[in-house]
Order: structure tokens, then C-alpha cells, then sequence
């Protein structure tokens, strides 16, 4: 199941600004070397406790085959005579070898399996994800003073670099001059940086060692800055040709071929979102979504198009190329499947993001929005499958953000008895990621006075009553901080619509207090999170202003008479132990 998009996560970037490229790819290459040594120590040790004297039943010669031992070469007749031999000192010292833990045991073993004959993309990605895993190992040991450890990761490093240049070399078409020129500086660095770390193996004063780790340092950072130039003009090159040939075809199948490669490139991380979209990948993308003939591609070329729309210059291509009239034409269009109109939602909901500060300048979005709004409210209406309605209910949730507007079109539309009819179809909503698409709606819905007697008349009070309760399934740290948001969002929303006293009254009868009340005082059942106390707090105060009557007077005294900080203060206080 996808999660909504929007909601990126912030990609740790290595020196000379590029990340750790590829992590399925990572994860792929780092199965490639295996510990031989961990297989020869438990092999020896099966085969030690197989016979007393460390003899192994298959390793005993029947008398039948001692003829034919005498009548071998006295090589063979030693390598078999082995089997029967175990020598006590190597025993001990293999025994007692411990297995190295240090994360760079393996580092030469990354590329086994490289990328194959002719594909310099999958090649300067493997090449760059080694290089910038080396740069940021020997920055670790530099700081350590592991001065033998950082030479020989240097030398490494030099092998690596120039293994990169020549292959893709090899490779690509014609070098450009300025490729060539920093190529030269990084491999002149590269041959500087060993040649320092060399000579600091043989300086023993400390005070010299000091300064010469300066010099090593920032010969490592300019030698990570001229990595980082040389690998952002290769893919540049890389990605203009990709864009070329989609713009020059009119063969569905290159179409199709290149596109998937685009799209493999985006999940690679912001620094290549930004390339393509400086490149016209953003351009290419739209030219296929509005060819008739490459209808069959229009998914596959939207979810390209959100993945690039998560930098800001996605954004302003889309914008510049009128996107959203584009995709306001694809989810208004029947005919289209709905698989097409799910890919165009993600769009939206990608570049209404309220993550993203600059979306909110996105002018040509409100000519469009009533057409994109209903076509929305539609999809949620009719999805076939949890993952277009998340689609759909993302994007929503991220234009009642994006515009107030977007509010009021819901409330005309009905879009709270779709919503809320959706929640009882475990086919459409069965995850809090889900859930929390909707009650963001709902909350944002809930500032309009009008909201509360269809939230009466759609039993959305209990819905709300049963979204303080969320619980995760998995126990993973992204599902937890879902439910934590549907339990806050919960909370604002039945704030909100208890200054209507017919909320707040049904509210009350359906023990709404008791269950707000609860997750005041009991951390664990709101993950110890400040934002769902503080929204519990508030929730009930509003309650009970219209109905005190429902409070214990301990209840009232700590959670509604002080201030909401004092009252803050003593709930958070209560997870802590003074044993």
C-alpha cells in the first residue's frame, strides 16, 4: 500500500551533496559478499564434533581404499591424509579469531555483480553510491585518528574513483571538455589525499598529526566537492538523453522503456528529481500525457511526474507547461481508466502538499480546483481498492489546506456522507494512513458552522469517538505516528464541532469524556505524544463547558479548572518514574 504523497522523508546527503544512491540496489549489492571465513570455522567445527580427535566418519579410508592410496603422488596422499589431522594451535587461533564487525569488512565486496555492458546509468549509480559510502567512512575514521584505517580506505578510494572514470568512459558517448577537466581534479586529489594519509602513518608527534588531519580534511571535502560535480554532469548527460529520445518517439515500447527509466531515477532521491526537471523531464512527461496514442502510459508518466514534483522545480515546470490543466482534463475524463485518474490524483496531492512551501504559490491550480474537487470527491466515491481511495482522500485532505474554498465545494458536494459512508468499507479504508486522510478533512470541514449538523446526520460523532481509539497494527515507527495524528486530528475536530451544543451533547452520551479523559491521563494509550494531550485538553474543556455535569470533580480540578499548561504539566509528568 502506498502511502499518500506529500509526506517525503528527508534524504540524508553525503559529501559533495549526493546521498547514498540506490538503497534497494545498496541492499542488493551488499548480499554479494559472504563471510568465507565464518563458513571454513563452523565447517571445522562440524567436523570436529563429529568423532573424538576431530575425525569425521566420510574422512575414514575403508581398507579397500588403502591400496589405492600407496599407488598416488605424495601430494595427493598428503591432502587426503589432512582430513585426518587437526593441529591444536591453528585450531585454537581460528577459534579464537573474532569475525570483524567494523562496516567497512566488506566494502571491497560492494560492486560483485556490477552493473552489466553498457548501461552507464546503473553504473554511475553503483559507482557513486560506493564513493559516497567511502567519503563518509573516512570522514568516521579520520575523526577516530585511525590513521591506518583512513590510508588504506584512501587508496581504496583512488581505485574506486578511477574505476568510475574509465568504465563509464568506456561506456558513454564523447566526454564533454568540462567532464574532462574535473576528472583531472579528482583524481588529482585522489592521489593527494593518499599520499598525505601515507605520510601521517609515519608521524608520531601529535601536535603535527593535528595539523596535517586539518589538511586531510579538507582535502577530503574538496575531493567530495569535485565527486559531486563529476557525477552531476554525467547524469545530466544521462538524463538529457533519456528526455531526448522520449520526445523524439512515437514507438509506445521506447516510450514505455524510457519512461520506467526515468521514473527508477526519481527514486533515487531529490538531487536527481532536480536534474530531470531542469532537463525538461517535467515537459517530456506532458507531451505523452496528452497523446491519445500513448494512453495505455498515462500512469506510468504521472507517477513519474510526483515523484519529480516533490522539488520545487518540478513544481514550477508543471506549472509553466499548465499541468494542472492537464490533469484537471485527465480525472474530469471518464474514459480514462481509473487507474490513470488514481496517478493523476497523486499529482495533486503532491503538489498541494502543506509540507511543501512552495506549492502554495501555485496560481493556476485555482482556476481549476472546483473540477478537480469534484472529480476527487467522485473517485473516493467509486475506488475499487484501498490505494485509490488513498490517492484520492491525500489529495483532498491536501487542497482544503491549500485553499478554504476547497471547505465550502466539500460541504456542497456531500463529500462528508462520502467520506464517512467510505469508513465502514474495509475494501476503501483499512489503514490509519487512510484514516488520517479523512479526519484531516473532517477537521479542516469542521471550522464551517454548517459542518455539524451533517456531521449529526452521518453519525460522524461516533466515527470520531472510534478514531480516539486508533491503534497500530504493525508497530512500526510510520504507522504509530499515523495513529498518533488520527487520535490528535480527532480531538481538534470534536473541539471544534462541540461549540454546537447537539455535538457536544452527543458527544457526552456517547462517552466521548470518558475515552478524552483517559487519554489525558494515561500516556500509553496516546504514545506519550504532547500534541494528542494538548488536543484532548482542549476537546475536553469545550465538553465540558457545555456539560460538566459528565466530570468527576478530580477530573475537573486537573484537567479542566487550571490553566491548559498547568494541566499540560501534570499529564505529561505522570509517564515519569522516581524509583
Amino acid at each position: 500500500m502506498r502511502r499518500p504523497p506529500g509526506n517525503g522523508e528527508a534524504a540524508s546527503e553525503g559529501i559533495g551533496g549526493w546521498g547514498l544512491w540506490g538503497r534497494q540496489e545498496a541492499r542488493r549489492l551488499g548480499c554479494a559478499g559472504h563471510d568465507h571465513c565464518g563458513q571454513a570455522l563452523l565447517q571445522i567445527g562440524i567436523n570436529m564434533m563429529a568423532l573424538p580427535g576431530g575425525r569425521h566418519l566420510d574422512s575414514i579410508p575403508l581398507p579397500g581404499q588403502r591400496l589405492h592410496l600407496m599407488q598416488v603422488d605424495s601430494v595427493q596422499r598428503w591432502m587426503e591424509d589432512l582430513k585426518l589431522m587437526t593441529e591444536c594451535e591453528c585450531m585454537c587461533v581460528l577459534q579464537a579469531k573474532p569475525i570483524s564487525l567494523e562496516e567497512d569488512a566488506q566494502s571491497d565486496l560492494i560492486l560483485a555483480g556490477g552493473p552489466g555492458p553498457g548501461d552507464p546509468l546503473q553504473l554511475l549509480l553503483k559507482r557513486g553510491w560506493v564513493i559516497s559510502t567511502e567519503l563518509r567512512r573516512i570522514g568516521q575514521k579520520l575523526a577516530q585518528d585511525r590513521w591506518a584505517r583512513v590510508h588504506s580506505m584512501s587508496v581504496r578510494l583512488t581505485c574506486h574513483a578511477r574505476s568510475m572514470v574509465s568504465e563509464y568512459s568506456a561506456v558513454s558517448r564523447s566526454s564533454s571538455q568540462e567532464m574532462g577537466q574535473i576528472e583531472k581534479l579528482l583524481m588529482e586529489k585522489c592521489s593527494e589525499l593518499s599520499a598525505v594519509t601515507e605520510r601521517c602513518l609515519q608521524v608520531e608527534n601529535e601536535h603535527v598529526l593535528k595539523s596535517m588531519k586539518a589538511c586531510v580534511s579538507e582535502t577530503l571535502s574538496t575531493l567530495g566537492q569535485h565527486f559531486g560535480q563529476l557525477l552531476e554532469l554525467a547524469l545530466t548527460r544521462e538524463v538529457q538523453a533519456l528526455v531526448r529520445k522520449i520526445n523524439a518517439s512515437d514507438n509506445i515500447y521506447t516510450t514505455e522503456s524510457t519512461t520506467g527509466n526515468l521514473f527508477s531515477l526519481t527514486q533515487e532521491g531529490a538531487p536527481l528529481c532536480r536534474i530531470i526537471a531542469k532537463e525538461g523531464g517535467v515537459v517530456a512527461l506532458f507531451k505523452v500525457c496528452r497523446q491519445d496514442s500513448f494512453r495505455c502510459l498515462y500512469p506510468q508518466a504521472l507517477r513519474t511526474l510526483a515523484s519529480i514534483c516533490c522539488v520545487e522545480e518540478g513544481v514550477h515546470q508543471l506549472e509553466k507547461v499548465d499541468g494542472v490543466l492537464c490533469l484537471a482534463d485527465i480525472l474530469t475524463d471518464d474514459s480514462h481508466s481509473e487507474a490513470t485518474r488514481a496517478e493523476a490524483a497523486a499529482v495533486v496531492a503532491q503538489v498541494t502538499s502543506p509540507h511543501l512551501p512552495f506549492t502554495q504559490h501555485l496560481g493556476s491550480f485555482l482556476e481549476s480546483m472546483e473540477e478537480i474537487v469534484t472529480a476527487l470527491v467522485k473517485l473516493c466515491q467509486e475506488a475499487s481498492s484501498g490505494e485509490v481511495f488513498l490517492l484520492a482522500s491525500a489529495a483532498l485532505a491536501n487542497i482544503t489546506f491549500f485553499d478554504t474554498m476547497a471547505c465550502e465545494m466539500l460541504l456542497q458536494l456531500n463529500a462528508i456522507r462520502v467520506l464517512l459512508e467510505a469508513c465502514s468499507d474495509k475494501q476503501r479504508v483499512d489503514t490509519p494512513y487512510t484514516r488520517d486522510q479523512i479526519v484531516t478533512i473532517l477537521a479542516n470541514m469542521s471550522v464551517l458552522e454548517q459542518c455539524a449538523s451533517d456531521i449529526i446526520q452521518e453519525n460522524g460523532v461516533q466515527l470520531i469517538m472510534g478514531m480516539l481509539s486508533e491503534k497500530p497494527r504493525s508497530g512500526t515507527p510510520a504507522e504509530v505516528a499515523a495513529c498518533e495524528r488520527v487520535q490528535q486530528k480527532a480531538a481538534v475536530t470534536l473541539a471544534r464541532l462541540s461549540r454546537d451544543p447537539a455535538v457536544a451533547r452527543e458527544a457526552v452520551r456517547l462517552s466521548c469524556m470518558s475515552r478524552l479523559i483517559e487519554l489525558c491521563r494515561s500516556p500509553s494509550e496516546r504514545n506519550s505524544s504532547d500534541a494528542v494531550l494538548v488536543a484532548c485538553l482542549a476537546a475536553l474543556r469545550r465538553l465540558a463547558g457545555v456539560c460538566p455535569e459528565g466530570l468527576q470533580d478530580s477530573d475537573f480540578q486537573q484537567l479542566v479548572q487550571p490553566r491548559l499548561v498547568d494541566s499540560f504539566l501534570l499529564c505529561s509528568n505522570m509517564e515519569e518514574s522516581f524509583v
